[in-house]
């Protein structure tokens, strides 16, 4: 391949407070495809990862877990990350941590900086913190009480600190991002950014503590530790080398940035802080951040105290490294949020893994050695849909790099196994089982077989980025290399005469569905069970530490946590209403139905509008549920659907049912959700 130049790409730094779930995880596997793409597509790539390891809540968690010291507590969570990262076949080429000497040193060099060019003062901030973000809030910022961001309690903090002067350097960056649309993705983050942050104008912020001691030391103020995000974010140019004085060759070579990868949730510290830290620097800007969207549980964000975390260990022990890349990686959309339930992860196994690539691979190579002893050949005999084969295989990187250019991904995926469908449809075309009657179509029937093998190897060799345990597989199998990208559009470039192998393996074994559920049901008890012991070991660390109270606050009272006692919350009474006879109640159809797609209702604040597919029907039903799920989060869901409802215009939308949903003393509003998995369809009784 022609070499193409540099290209560093980053993912944000995992926080240490944890185990990563698979949302997490899914990141770190779509950097890992783009940097492997990028490697054969001809870049010199860099690419970096690694873990944020200081702030309030790791001095907390620490405790919790009775650790000696926090350092003890991130060196163990440090490791459980990156031994994730290294499970998952990700090619990074440094693991950064925020405790390295090295990143130390120049964070402490960076804010002597900032301080002695006038850009940060000293203060003092009185506002609501939210321990989970590490970030302060004014109370006109908070919703409904709560952390704008995660949803998390908060609690009154006032403290010394320095502070940043944002505004000085807002003027610059709102240029920027005018003159570079390319700079923020997908386009509605950058929308997000200008109009509700940069447009109004920035609020200095505060870029020290005095409350908690785990940060990195201010130099000339010890009493004070650097604020966690100006911290973590400059792990982009330490890991490379940069430093105040005299930064090295690596970080000349590397630096800007082609991509910072990061979840949506981030996007504000990523575009509007880590820009202006950099201007404040002098340094260039990165060329593009990427606000990827989440990956969510049945429609749901992933809580402990739910129990539908899914970890990438859990799945790989299930499906194998590369099935669970290709799943996080297919089903994720560009800018909304994707889905993963068990029943998901099984269906694409068996459709696109098991019968598509594996089945195509299984037959070509079982047929080459049944009709020709395992040796390929090309004979030349044309046919008459061979034209086409040859064009969609040799058409296919050019529509793959057209999408990793824009990076979707998953419709790169598609692209690929476009490839892998058109062989199939070959084989259903040419019935080389056919040919094999007649000992004068040998040739031809020869012809065809090296004509698959030719289209799966160039198939394989654009899926190797994506899936690198399965392309090494296949290729092995078929006695062949992986093929430079630059090559792809010639066909015929498979060795006549190479003979596959005589022994191949099954590529993909179909998976059961109910064998799956129960090994998943195994997991999530597990999980529960782990999780309850967790919680009971932090309450007895922290009521050692003599902070009960503060626990109670930080680590239970926050929105994820809160049932993590298994106590029942106190009832509620309702006015009865009249008694109703068994037939009216039997009037009443109410069945199992799946959201499948989800919008908000243009002249109404508080209503969805959602297509509820119920057994082979889809429903149009709208609820007046705006205000406590995203029509994101609606997607996937298994809902308790009234069917017979007659159907009605709610703000000039027809909705034909009701989406049953449980109230509390306040008002809030949570959909009734089956407990177990059961089918769209099935009935409520």
């Amino acid at each position: 391949m022609q070499n193409k130049g540099k290209y560093y790409i980053t993912t944000a730094i995992a926080y240490t407070s944890g185990k990563p779930h698979i949302g997490n995880s899914y990141e770190i596997v779509l950097a890992d495809a783009i940097a492997r793409y990028k490697r054969k597509d001809g870049y010199d790539v860099h690419f970096q990862t690694g873990s944020d390891e200081h702030g309030q809540k790791i001095e907390t968690r620490a405790i919790e877990a009775g650790c000696n010291s926090p350092k003890e507590f991130v060196d163990g969570v440090a490791g459980t990350i990156k031994s994730l990262w290294d499970m998952m076949d990700t090619s990074y080429d440094r693991f950064i941590r925020t405790t390295d000497e090295d990143h130390v040193q120049q964070v402490q060099k960076i804010f002597k900086k900032f301080y002695d060019q006038g850009d940060i003062y000293k203060g003092s901030y009185k506002g609501m913190y939210c321990t989970e973000c590490e970030a302060f809030y004014t109370e006109s910022q908070l919703v409904d009480g709560k952390c704008p961001e995660c949803g998390s309690d908060v609690h009154p903090a006032e403290e010394e600190a320095y502070f940043f002067k944002m505004s000085k350097y807002a003027p610059q960056l709102i240029e920027h991002i005018n003159t570079h649309p390319e700079f923020i993705q997908p386009v509605s983050r950058k929308n997000e950014m200008m109009n509700n942050f940069l447009l109004p104008g920035l609020q200095d912020l505060c870029v020290s503590r005095t409350s908690f001691k785990w940060g990195i030391p201010v130099s000339f103020d010890e009493k004070h530790v650097v604020y966690v995000w100006l911290d973590a974010l400059t792990n982009y140019i330490t890991g490379i080398g940069y430093d105040v004085d005299n930064s090295s060759e690596d970080y000349k070579k590397w630096w800007p940035a082609d991509l910072h990868l990061i979840g949506k949730d981030i996007i504000r510290f990523h575009t509007i802080y880590w820009p202006i830290f950099l201007l404040a620097l002098g340094e260039p800007l990165p060329k593009q951040v990427f606000g990827h969207p989440w990956l969510l549980q049945g429609g749901e964000k992933m809580s402990k105290s739910k129990g539908n975390v899914i970890y990438a260990d859990d799945l790989v022990s299930l499906f194998g490294v590369d099935p669970v890349k290709y799943f996080v990686l297919h089903e994720m959309p560009y800018d909304n949020d994707g889905v993963i339930t068990w029943e998901l992860m099984v269906e694409r196994y068996n459709s696109d893994l098991a019968n598509t690539l594996g089945n195509l691979v299984n037959r070509t190579i079982a047929m080459s050695n049944k009709y020709f002893n395992g040796v390929v050949a090309d004979k030349g005999v044309e046919g008459g849909v061979d034209a086409d084969l040859k064009a969609v295989c040799t058409g296919a990187y050019e529509k793959v790099e057209k999408k990793m250019d824009e990076l979707r991904v998953a419709d790169a995926l598609t692209e690929i196994f476009a490839v892998f469908k058109r062989c199939n449809k070959y084989i259903d075309e040419t019935e080389p089982w056919n040919l094999a009657k007649d000992e004068a179509q040998a040739d031809r029937l020869s012809t065809v077989l090296y004509n698959l093998v030719e289209g799966i190897t160039i198939g394989t060799s654009l899926l190797e980025p994506f899936m690198p345990r399965t392309a090494e597989k296949i290729l092995s199998m078929l006695n062949t290399k992986s093929r430079d990208f630059d090559t792809l559009d010639t066909f015929g470039k498979y060795e006549s005469g190479t003979k596959v192998t005589d022994a191949p393996e099954q590529t993909f074994a179909r998976k059961d569905l109910n064998e799956v559920l129960a090994e998943a049901a195994k997991i999530t008890e597990k999980q529960k069970a782990d999780f309850i012991e967790s919680q009971k070991r932090a309450k007895e660390n922290l009521t050692k530490a003599g902070m009960l109270k503060e626990a109670n606050a930080i680590v239970i009272g926050g929105a994820e946590d809160k049932a993590e006692e298994g106590e029942a919350a106190e009832g509620i009474d309702i006015p009865a209403k009249d008694e109703i006879t068994f037939d009216d109640f039997m009037k009443m159809q109410f069945q199992v139905g799946e959201i499948i797609a989800c919008k908000a209702v243009p002249k109404s604040k508080k209503l969805l509008c959602s297509q509820v597919k119920i057994g082979s029907q889809t429903k149009q039903i709208v609820s007046g549920i705006r205000k406590y799920y995203t029509p994101e989060e609606m997607v996937g869901k298994k809902v308790m659907v009234l069917v017979n409802l007659k159907p009605a215009k709610l703000a000039g939308v027809e909705s034909e049912g009701m989406l049953l949903c449980a109230e509390d003393a306040e008002g809030n509003l949570a959909l009734m959700t089956p407990e177990k998995a059961m089918p769209s369809g099935a009935e409520i009784c």
